[in-house]
């Protein structure tokens, strides 16, 4: 290497550095060439570490595949699919701090990825339908989850979801019976009875933190929302396949201006 490309390359990281510290705190830690943009995160090289504990579970070539990531955050999984050979990605997200970061991410690397400003309830505005929908992290912070999960499965999801949640509660599923008689109520007192609780104020001194279901509550509200569970390679991740749904299960859509 010779002292100019050495050279060069100290003043490109100074250069990521510096613009890494502006676009403020990163919750993604991504390694742009060699500077880590949340080093000190609280749960250590995050997302990273859950990555690699189901990437296997998606396609290693996404050739000729659209993706859609859904609360794109800095932008890890959606240049994760690019780097899977995605013909298209296209990362969402309503903060327009972590979509500042994921744009700058998406550039250090040579990502190709189309940014949109876009809540998850608005995905309709779309107009279309992707190979692979990614929904991690964003369920537990959304004060309509399960409308979030009909939207995506009615306007976006073509074929594959894959989806993360924070889960709280014991790792079990209760077999649930199709009803119950009104004056059985011993059920809901078991481990693996499908639940989620609600957070009126803070948890982990976050006020975006409104539901935290169980896996089988979880599981369930997949299931409801008209995905199938092919796998859980990951105690928080799912990995669906878009399939039906009760005909007495209706959509509700966002009443817009």
């Amino acid at each position: 290497m010779t002292p100019e490309t050495i050279e060069r390359q100290a003043i490109e990281r100074q250069a990521i550095e510096r613009r890494v510290r502006e676009l403020g705190r990163w919750f993604h830690n991504i390694d742009l060439k060699g500077v880590r943009t949340a080093p000190d995160h609280f749960l250590g090289d995050y997302p990273a570490i859950k990555w690699r504990r189901f990437a296997h579970a998606i396609p290693e070539d996404l050739s000729g595949k659209t993706v859609l990531d859904i609360g794109c955050n800095g932008g890890f999984y959606a240049i994760e699919m690019k780097r899977r050979g995605a013909d298209r990605v296209v990362a969402v997200d309503f903060d327009d701090v972590y979509l500042n970061q994921a744009r700058f991410a998406a550039e250090v690397m040579g990502a190709d990825i189309e940014f949109r400003k876009l809540s998850v309830y608005d995905v309709a505005l779309l107009k279309e339908k992707f190979d692979v929908v990614l929904f991690m992290g964003v369920l537990y912070h959304l004060r309509h989850p399960l409308l979030a999960l009909d939207l995506i499965w009615e306007h976006v999801a073509k074929d594959i979801l894959v989806f993360q949640s924070m889960l709280r509660g014991p790792d079990v599923v209760f077999p649930v019976q199709d009803d119950y008689p009104f004056s059985e109520t011993e059920h809901f007192e078991r481990p693996g009875y499908p639940r989620m609780v609600f957070v009126e104020n803070k948890y982990s001194n976050d006020e975006t933190n409104w539901w935290i279901p169980n896996r089988a509550g979880m599981e369930a509200m997949l299931r409801s929302s008209g995905f199938t569970i092919l796998e859980h390679p990951e105690e928080e991740v799912f990995v669906c396949r878009r399939g039906g749904r009760s005909d007495f299960v209706e959509t509700v859509h966002p009443a817009r201006g």
